[in-house]
């Protein structure tokens, strides 16, 4: 399963490292994702999600 959030489908970026000679190497950029017990349809479960929809409330924590 790809580490992606549940809510944003925010996924990991790919792109290039630059170097000041302009070198350029592939790197990747990932995303801050918290695992956690989240309602989803009224169940608690356990998913992946971005700290930028925890910090926004977009989803129900469980305690």
């Amino acid at each position: 399963m790809a580490r992606r959030c549940i809510v944003c489908d925010k996924g990991t970026k790919f792109g290039n490292k630059r170097s000041h000679a302009m070198n350029k190497t592939r790197r990747v950029w990932k995303p801050n994702l918290q695992r956690m017990r989240v309602m989803i349809d009224g169940v608690p479960k356990r998913a992946y999600v971005c700290t930028r929809c925890l910090k926004g409330n977009k989803v129900e924590r469980v305690i």
